[in-house]
């Protein structure tokens, strides 16, 4: 799929050029022409495209997760750990900053 995504950008690319450089061409109509007839739908085809394995990718996750209970991660602990040693003292969080005149 990806061959074809590449050769056609490669197209518009070359459509876009020769809309530049014609001489009654200008570099906006071919950036339109890039965007419009390139990147456009090519996003498009590509995320319609890849749903299906989204979508299994998602049921596999959700699979994942009924048979397996969560545990904490070991990051998540190490992030507990790192949290409480930057706590501030209890007179700096009772302290409020200076009226202003």
């Amino acid at each position: 799929m990806y061959l074809i995504v590449i050769a056609w950008i490669y197209v518009v690319l070359m459509m876009s050029v020769a809309e530049a450089t014609n001489s009654t061409g200008t570099v906006l109509g071919a950036v339109m022409t890039f965007v419009l007839y390139g990147v456009g739908p090519v996003a498009l085809v590509v995320y319609l495209m890849g749903a299906p394995a989204r979508s299994k990718a998602l049921k596999k996750r959700a699979a994942q997760a009924l048979t397996q209970p969560e545990e904490p991660s070991a990051g998540a602990k190490a992030g507990e750990k790192a949290h409480a040693d930057t706590a501030l003292p209890e007179d700096a969080r009772e302290a409020k900053p200076p009226s202003l005149p």
